[in-house]
């Protein structure tokens, strides 16, 4: 940004010619990327039902996923998918594109996909700051872009226009997103090109418009707004905010606001009351509508008017609770007067932070702020005494403040008010220990240099008449370096031992640092001038204004640049992947309005031109010859034996491409991308759904998802190749992968990991200038700065190759196992870094790459120590049946066998194993560590399986327990400190199951005629007994245990019972047997004098029947009826005994 009044250097041929001409000569090879700058992928976002609109660009505010896929999915009969699953969609596409200066979007897009261009997108999604909900891992997709045809008229056969979409993926935790765009090689060449895809909490849909609920957005970007208007420092968390504020503007409680890091902005002005109201504790001179402060966290804004302070909580369902969104702007701090908001960058612990410095009644103390999903709270420091009272002085101020969160200190600048003069201390305040101590004094005075570059403040040496000013301090956590900056630049690397940077002008006022954490750092004034320093380097380098700066301009003005113009404000200054960007207010001609922009500031160009600027003319014969003097030290500088990046920066990556359509001009249609949509979400679900406690034979998350389709895939590609696959497309099980062989770039990653004893290697090769290797051994030196010495250790073995003239370096980085106690998988880690430089480099070696120019000759490598994410434990399943079957010769698993939970037997010995699982490299090896195993809980069923109390678990574990309830127990002996856990390792013996009387166990009723069953819920973990890692590993899963044994007295009285009926049947069988003919007998006897006493009744029926009809006819004598009577007697008598006899037989 040009300082207020500053008058644009004209142009002048004859005054830049010669200079021009000197860099157009000696950088040749600068230029030769300017080929590649001419186009530029372009990116847009579409809501998944405007898929098909053209000139749409969607805001990203929708989180809630689409269930309008499943409908798609239902019609792909004879597909490998599962027809059981419900398939989603994420709410957006990514429309990509690319545009070249001077030419048509639309032709060049059509020409690109004629000629076989493809994008290819990597999303990074950034993990949360609360890890304690989310995981923490470094999760990647690199995705490939389908072309889709746009409908309506077009008069060619084919295409007019299209654009490349690809679902736009959601990950629940994270809510920043880095889109990178790439070429797949073929067509024109494009230059790689990332963006800030992030989610907007602070937009709400209403009716038919998206509106910002934190204010009414501006659409007028007035001139007053940003000219003749200083720069302001941009304050965030860092790789954590979505969203970025920037205040400032003259009387105006407006804000810019973007989620695109400024690629795109909106201009609000806030909903706030702007009520203040003076009172003698709080003195304000005047009132201004205006927002000086501005502070962006992951979900929460703050902001400061006056000596007010609010804030305003966004809603993101994939952090937290919608219920912690603000609905308004919130006011904080009501009683007090805030004289200033102090940021912190880094989140720690779980929460993120901010700092409010007061003034008036509680001058001496500041407001400490805490942010955990959404819920701000603030505390007033110290506790008890202020900084004044416990440093022993009477008056005192803290004018900043600066967080350390790995030490839980705050460090604070105090100015100390007297009766004639002021002095300034550093001052340390422990927030364990609630005390204060003052580290150092600063100078009243400038110190006198005497032409040196730097001065080590020792209290011998000289000083200026020019007072010392200092308004500020930065902390770089990486490497310990901590700057006190106001008229002058103070640093140090262990906050007491302090070195004066004497190439800062003392005429000059330092307004804000800019660092990008990897090495460079961006100094502002106050008169708008630009500065940078090279940490661990002493030389201060001018940016602006410079010679280099001059040729640069003018070349873009001739050039007619569109990001350049003759009359500018710079409004701010930020880095992103570590290449410094400033936010430019270009003026319209005329007073009109003018544009606000997002530049690239060329530090290595700026740095560059003005070495290239100290050049001679010599003469060699009669013409005139340009030379120049390069002090690089080397002519290349190249990296080698880099290692696979994905074990030290824990990245874990998927591929995944768009299914194949089955049409002649391979475009693909709104139901194909729906296809796309559910297929990478369901790929990212079985990601986040990969916590299974007992391990998969196969070690990858897409395993279960093809491992029944794999046998049919000869068949679904039979139906491709016959344009047979219904539904047009063809999912190729292929396309849907977890990658574990990424290859090094040839460059240092941004950061690495390291666990306990790991080192990292690779190999720095310098081609010399001049002479052999052997000459300029002594010339190509490598330093390292290491920011903590104790903790990792650097060194380099020296190798020259006399036939390439160039000399080799091995650099080695070594943790040294003595910094960090075990901890979770990615929580707590120490940050440190180291910076490989060579003498003689610093600023003077420069590299032209198809990425731009290089700074070489210093490399910053962050480092992270302790317990890398991406690793888990997992229960070794397999080869503990295998192994278990082969120690017990013998196996029985459940009755009802279970394959995800296979069962063992009471009786034989448990001898478990586990697996070290990387989710990052895909190794999977056997955990050989120690650990402490633990039942911590238990029931007869799954749905009676409960949680034990800490008395419990020591009561059924602990082999020092008295109460007879232990649970299990083994042989070996060693154990914890204090003598409560067993200590057990893959070597060590087995576990044998007691199950005692007093243990859950104990006694188990059956729950069917089978043996009784139990479920343990078992803890294994590492921490404290295990020294070869700084992993605490930490794995609950579920052991199904059969054939628990039966207590005495249920066992006897089962016997007794079973007893007592088995002798009773015997009884029983007895009496039958020996009962039975009598029965017999008897029911025959039964039978015949049934049968008798039917016959005998029927008999007399019949015979009084028979009278009655002779006595009607009268025919007879009473005679003949007597004899008659007789004779059916005699039958009858005959008949009786005719039955009996065959009853008999």
């Amino acid at each position: 940004m040009f300082p207020i009044g500053f008058v644009w250097p004209r142009v002048r041929v004859l005054r830049v010619f010669l200079a021009l001409l000197a860099v157009l000569l000696a950088s040749s090879k600068v230029w030769k990327t300017d080929d590649f700058e001419d186009c530029t992928w372009q990116v847009v976002l579409s809501k998944f039902d405007r898929v098909g609109d053209t000139h749409v660009s969607d805001r990203f505010y929708d989180q809630e996923p689409v269930d309008t896929v499943g409908s798609v999915f239902s019609m792909l009969v004879d597909s490998p998918i599962d027809p059981q699953e419900k398939y989603l969609g994420f709410p957006y596409y990514l429309k990509i594109s690319y545009s070249c200066e001077g030419q048509p979007s639309e032709d060049l897009v059509r020409s690109g996909h004629l000629m076989g261009l493809k994008p290819l997108v990597l999303v990074t999604f950034q993990s949360s700051v609360n890890f304690y909900r989310w995981k923490i891992e470094q999760l990647q997709i690199r995705m490939e872009a389908a072309p889709f045809r746009y409908t309506g008229t077009c008069l060619a056969e084919e295409v007019c226009a299209m654009s490349w979409f690809m679902p736009m993926p959601i990950q629940n935790g994270s809510v920043v997103m880095k889109v990178e765009v790439t070429s797949n090689g073929l067509g024109p060449f494009i230059p790689n090109k990332r963006f800030h895809v992030n989610i907007n909490g602070f937009l709400k849909k209403q009716h038919d418009t998206v509106d910002f609920t934190l204010g009414l957005e501006l659409f007028d970007l007035a001139p007053q707004y940003f000219v003749n208007t200083a720069s302001r420092p941009l304050w965030y968390t860092l790789d954590q905010s979505p969203v970025l504020i920037l205040g400032g503007i003259p009387n105006e409680k407006a804000i810019l606001l973007s989620d695109t890091n400024f690629e795109t902005f909106s201009l609000v002005e806030l909903s706030i009351d702007s009520c203040w109201v003076g009172s003698f504790y709080c003195p304000q001179a005047d009132f201004s509508a205006t927002i000086y402060d501005a502070i962006s966290t992951e979900s929460t804004l703050f902001i400061r008017q006056n000596q007010l302070v609010y804030y305003f909580t966004g809603t993101y369902a994939t952090l937290y609770n919608r219920s912690h969104s603000s609905g308004s702007w919130v006011r904080v701090l009501a009683t007090e007067c805030i004289k200033r908001l102090c940021p912190v960058l880094f989140h720690s612990n779980g929460s993120e932070y901010v700092m409010a410095l007061t003034t008036g009644k509680h001058e001496g103390y500041l407001h400490f702020g805490t942010i955990t999903e959404g819920r701000v709270t603030f505390e007033m420091l110290p506790k008890g005494r202020s900084v004044c009272e416990q440093i022993s002085v009477g008056n005192c101020s803290i004018i900043w403040a600066v967080f350390i969160s790995g030490e839980y200190n705050i460090l604070l600048l105090v100015e100390i008010g007297g009766l004639t003069a002021k002095s300034f201390q550093v001052v340390r305040y422990s927030l364990i220990s609630d005390d204060s101590e003052v580290l150092y004094i600063i100078p009243d005075f400038i110190p006198d240099a005497l032409g040196l570059e730097f001065l080590m403040m020792v209290g011998t040496e000289k000083y200026t008449s020019s007072p010392m000013v200092p308004k500020g301090m930065f902390f770089n956590t990486y490497n310990n370096l901590l700057f006190i900056w106001g008229n002058f630049l103070l640093q140090s690397y262990n906050e007491e031992n302090y070195t004066y940077l004497a190439g800062f002008p003392k005429e000059l006022s330092i307004k804000y640092l800019v660092n990008s954490f990897g090495g460079d750092i961006a100094i502002i004034t106050e008169t708008e001038e630009i500065w940078y320093l090279l940490e661990g380097n002493y030389h201060v380098y001018r940016l602006f204004p410079s010679r280099g700066w001059s040729i640069h301009s003018s070349l873009q003005l001739l050039k007619q640049s569109s990001l350049y113009a003759a009359s500018e404000t710079w409004v701010t200054f930020f880095y992103e992947d570590r290449e410094l960007y400033q936010l430019v207010y270009l003026e319209g001609e005329g007073g009109g309005q003018g544009r606000l922009i997002k530049r690239l500031l060329p530090v290595e160009k700026l740095l560059l031109y003005e070495q290239q600027s100290h050049y001679q003319l010599d003469r060699q014969g009669s013409h005139p010859v340009l030379t120049f003097t390069n002090q690089c030290p080397f002519t290349t500088l190249s990296l080698l034996n880099l290692p696979n990046p994905q074990a030290y920066t824990r990245e874990e990556r998927y591929g995944a491409r768009p299914p194949h359509v089955l049409e002649s001009s391979g475009f693909h249609s709104e139901k194909s991308l729906a296809v796309y949509q559910g297929l990478l979400y369901y790929l990212l679900w079985l990601h986040s759904k990969y916590n299974k406690p007992y391990a998969d034979p196969v070690h990858d998350p897409t395993w279960r998802w093809w491992k029944n389709k794999k046998q049919d895939q000869e068949y679904y590609l039979y139906l491709k190749r016959n344009w047979l696959s219904v539904g047009g497309v063809h999912i190729d099980m292929a396309s849907y992968e977890k990658i574990y062989n990424l290859k090094s770039q040839y460059q240092l990653p941004q950061s690495i990991f390291l666990d306990k004893g790991n080192s990292y290697q690779f190999s720095l090769k310098m081609r010399s200038k001049e002479g052999s290797a052997f000459q300029e051994q002594r010339k190509l030196a490598v330093g390292f700065v290491v920011a903590d010495p104790h903790c990792i250790e650097a060194f380099a073995k020296q190798e020259a190759a006399v036939i390439r003239n160039s000399v080799q370096f091995l650099i080695t980085l070594r943790d040294k196992k003595f910094c960090y106690d075990q901890g979770i998988r990615g929580h707590h880690l120490m940050k440190t870094s180291v910076m490989v430089k060579v003498r003689g480099s610093s600023g003077h070696c420069f590299q032209s790459t198809h990425f731009g120019l290089r700074m070489q000759g210093n490399l910053m490598l962050p480092v992270f120590i302790g317990c890398p994410p991406g690793k888990r434990l997992a229960f070794d399943i397999t080869y503990t049946l295998e192994y278990n079957r082969l120690l017990n010769r013998q196996y029985f698993d459940c009755v009802h066998p279970d394959p995800e939970m296979p069962c063992f037997l009471f009786r034989d010995q448990f001898h478990p194993f586990f697996l070290i699982q990387d989710l990052v490299t895909g190794d999977s090896g056997s955990f050989t560590g120690r650990y402490v195993l633990k039942v911590v809980g238990g029931g007869p069923t799954l749905a009676t399986v409960r949680d034990y109390s800490e008395e419990e678990i020591y009561r059924f574990n602990s082999p020092l327990d008295t109460t007879n309830s232990r649970i299990w127990t083994t042989k070996t002996r060693e154990t914890t400190e204090d003598g409560v856990f067993r200590i057990m390792s893959s070597r060590s013996y087995g576990i044998e199951w007691l199950c005692l009387e007093n243990s859950p166990c104990y006694d188990t009723i059956p729950q069917s005629i089978f043996s009784p069953e139990f479920y343990f819920k078992v803890l294994v973990s590492n921490r404290g007994v295990d020294s070869s890692t700084y992993c605490d590993y930490q794995l609950t899963f579920l052991l199904h245990i059969h054939g628990l044994p039966l207590s005495f007295k249920r066992a006897l009285l089962i016997a007794i019972v079973s007893a007592s009926v088995f002798v009773g049947l015997v009884i029983f069988y007895i009496a039958f047997c020996l009962l039975w003919p009598l029965m017999v007998k008897a029911w025959n006897m039964f039978l015949w004098k049934m049968n008798a006493v039917i016959t005998s009744e029927s008999y007399y029926y019949s015979t009084s029947r028979s009278g009655s009809l002779q006595l009607n006819d009268n025919t007879t004598s009473k005679a003949p009826s007597k004899l008659t009577l007789k004779e059916n007697q005699g039958d009858k008598t005959e008949t009786e005994e005719a039955v009996g006899k065959e009853l008999q037989s």
